[in-house]
């Protein structure tokens, strides 16, 4: 279930608001995503996919975690690398390599 918004990394592009399939996200007054309808997460993971700056965490979980779980302490997910963990599994985001849009291919005469 979605269970952090880091309002430091977020860019406020509106992805997750826009991927969301049971739009949890309100557009927050300041640009910042809101989780507006936490119970409505279906832990899909297309919020924490999508997220180009990292900011989302979703937990393994399908039901909310505990207040002071270590799922809400963002320090100790940057470390542990859970935060933006989702993406870099997927092979999504920073560190991936070449696609086929950027790749030197063979080169042709004009």
């Amino acid at each position: 279930m979605i269970e952090v918004v880091e309002r430091d990394r977020c860019i406020g592009c509106d992805l997750c608001v826009e991927v969301c399939p049971t739009r949890v996200f309100d557009r927050g007054p300041d640009g910042v995503p809101v989780i507006a309808r936490h119970d409505s997460c279906q832990t899909c993971f297309q919020c924490e996919a999508y997220c180009p700056a990292d900011a989302l965490f979703v937990a393994p979980q399908a039901t909310a975690v505990a207040p002071g779980s270590r799922f809400h302490d963002v320090r100790e997910l940057e470390e542990s690398g859970l935060l933006g963990g989702y993406r870099r599994e997927l092979g999504w985001g920073k560190g991936r390599a070449l696609g086929a849009r950027t790749a030197v291919g063979p080169q042709f005469p004009d």
